[in-house]
């Protein structure tokens, strides 16, 4: 299995890049939707961390209320701690399941926090979707709604741009063009065929 970990900040363009990705046929692992499996009502994880953050943290239904956690954990890098170590493990558990199902030649495995997580660990190979964080910051606010303050909280519990560049294989950047995306996108999947073939 070759595996491509994608990252980026933000608003960088992750979501453009891995589903043109998926229309030439490759296989999108993601680690927010991982996440997002493991906390589901009835899982482990989830009555763990309301006995940890209090019921609070439920929404009415014994779902969880993502606004307070996010709250929480982001205003207390001890509470996001915390967090990590109820779920890191089990979302690499819920990875490791995916990518052992794909079928398509190679796998990209997304993670906003591929390197902070060590979920680079699964990739033979890294990826950088890169954007100036003034485009992060529009991108962000636009699209997600959130507040100026939240989308700087979560940039700063991001790594840096500089060591995400420093770190990645490749890097692609974004300006906002979609064509000039997709064509640097099919460039890579080209390249990215041939090291899955070598790899095999």
């Amino acid at each position: 299995m070759y595996v491509i970990g994608l990252t980026g900040g933000i608003g960088s363009g992750k979501t453009m890049a891995t589903d043109h990705f998926a229309r030439l046929g490759i296989t999108i692992v993601d680690a927010d939707l991982a996440s997002r499996v493991v906390v589901e009502p009835g899982q482990p994880a989830l009555a763990e961390i309301a006995g940890h953050f209090g019921p609070d943290v439920l929404l009415a239904d014994g779902r969880l209320n993502r606004p307070r956690l996010r709250e929480i954990v982001f205003a207390d890098p001890a509470a996001r701690q915390a967090l990590e170590q109820i779920t890191h493990p089990r979302i690499a558990a819920e990875i490791v399941r995916q990518l052992g199902v794909s079928r398509s030649p190679y796998t990209i495995l997304v993670s906003p926090l591929l390197f902070e997580s060590s979920q680079h660990r699964f990739a033979q190979r890294t990826l950088l979707i890169d954007a100036s964080e003034e485009l992060q910051r529009q991108r962000a606010a636009s699209r997600d709604g959130v507040s100026e303050e939240q989308i700087a909280a979560i940039m700063a519990a991001q790594m840096s741009r500089d060591s995400r560049r420093q770190r990645a294989d490749d890097i692609l950047s974004n300006d906002g063009d979609p064509a000039h995306l997709h064509a640097a996108v099919e460039a890579l999947h080209a390249r990215y065929l041939e090291l899955a073939r070598e790899h095999g």
